[in-house]
Formats: C-alpha cells, structure tokens, sequence
C-alpha cells in the first residue's frame, strides 16, 4: 500500500501513512478508492465517531483488503462512563475482535480527566490477546506503560495547527516508545503543516462534508481526500 511523501532532506524521505475516518460502509468503498493505509472504522460521525455493528465490519473487511480500526465508544461527549457502559464497551470490543477488526480504539478517563489506568490497562489486555493494536483515543501521557500501541491526538483542545507543535515536541520525546497519530480538523490547505509539525509519519483525517436527507449528517468525501492525498504527494520539502 502507497505511502506519500512528504519531507525531503537530502537524500532522505520522510514518509507518512493516512488514515480515513469512516462513519458508514459507503465511507469505507470511498476511502478504498484511494492509496490509504489504514480505516477507521465508526457509526454517527456527525456525534464525534460511535461503536460499529459488527454486521457493518463484516461488509467493510469483505469490501477492502485496508487495514480497519474500529472505534469502541458507546455514546457522545466525554470518555467517563457508567458501569453498565463499560460493560457494554467490552462487550463491543470482544466481539468485534471475534469478527476479524484490526484493532481497538477507545478511551477511558477519570472525573478529573486523567487517565484510567485500569480499565485501559484491562482493554489493552483484551486487544492484546488477539495480536491487534490497541488505540487511545485523544489523550496521551500514562499510556506507553499500559502498553497502548497508538494515540490519536489533536494536541489540546484548541486548533490542530497550534496542536500540532505539541504534537511535535511529545514526538520527540517519546515517538520512539508510542506512535502519535495527529488528528481533529486536518484538512487539504493544513495538511501537509500539519504532517511537517509533528513528524510522526502518520495522518488521521475524515475528509468528511456535509450531506442532507430531511436533516444532515456527513460523509467522505472523495474529492477532498484526493486534494488530501495529492498535497502529499507534491510536497517537496
């Protein structure tokens, strides 16, 4: 699978792999019509990305041979839930870990938003035990030593491009324990800053745009994943 350039010094090419948000099986036969390296796979992107069906990850695996992530969250807002959610979320995990998903992403977070450490630690466990990844969802520290393999960030809780310089410096530190996925508002015109400022050789992107059908919801969007895909490409350092 195609990897694009986009950084080059001297005889040396960086190179970055970009990952697609998908919300619906016709986001995922979209991103599959392009050189991406792995999915993310949703429902309800218009409520930030929601748990799949499993019917929706059989479709999705038969559809693509790119590797897809599913997103274990059982409803909207904050990452602090419930005993009968948490429950409902090992649920969600296991069977579509049974169901041949290329890895968990999740969050779990104290009332102060801190990490949970034993939860993540338990999920971690889980997806481990099937050979997958296990993804933190926006958030970051206390995670290498849970083992988490990846985690998507946008940096804070303000823009991506100023994210993205903490982005950087947290690569720097500690990129070689931890992959750092940027994500949260790339888009065609940031893209290649974005990929420039945190150097981890990896995108999270939706390229989504609104649609209507007696109300809206999004969708990727071919056009803007081509700009996407086509400013790495060009990029020349």
């Amino acid at each position: 699978m195609k990897t694009y350039s986009i950084i080059k010094t001297g005889d040396k090419v960086e190179k970055i792999k970009v990952e697609i948000c998908c919300g619906t099986i016709e986001d995922v036969l979209t991103a599959s019509l392009f050189d991406v390296d792995r999915i993310e796979l949703n429902s309800a992107l218009e409520l930030g990305g929601l748990t799949p069906t499993s019917a929706t990850l059989k479709m999705a695996k038969r559809s693509t041979q790119i590797p897809i992530m599913c997103m274990v969250r059982p409803r909207c807002a904050g990452f602090v839930y419930s005993k009968a959610q948490i429950e409902n979320m090992f649920s969600d995990a296991k069977m579509l870990l049974d169901e041949g998903t290329d890895g968990i992403v999740f969050g779990f977070l104290n009332q102060d938003h801190t990490v949970d450490k034993g939860l993540s630690a338990k999920m971690v466990e889980l997806i481990h035990s099937y050979g997958k990844e296990a993804v933190f969802h926006k958030a970051f520290l206390d995670l290498i030593d849970l083992g988490v393999d990846r985690v998507l960030s946008a940096g804070g809780k303000g823009k991506i491009e100023e994210g993205s310089v903490v982005l950087g410096r947290l690569q720097k530190k500690y990129g070689d324990r931890i992959e750092i996925l940027p994500g949260g508002g790339i888009t065609p015109d940031n893209i290649c800053r974005i990929a420039e400022n945190v150097k981890s050789g990896q995108i999270h992107m939706s390229a989504k745009k609104k649609c209507y059908d007696d109300g809206e919801f999004v969708a990727v969007d071919g056009l803007t994943l081509r700009k996407a895909l086509e400013q790495l490409s060009q990029r020349k350092g």
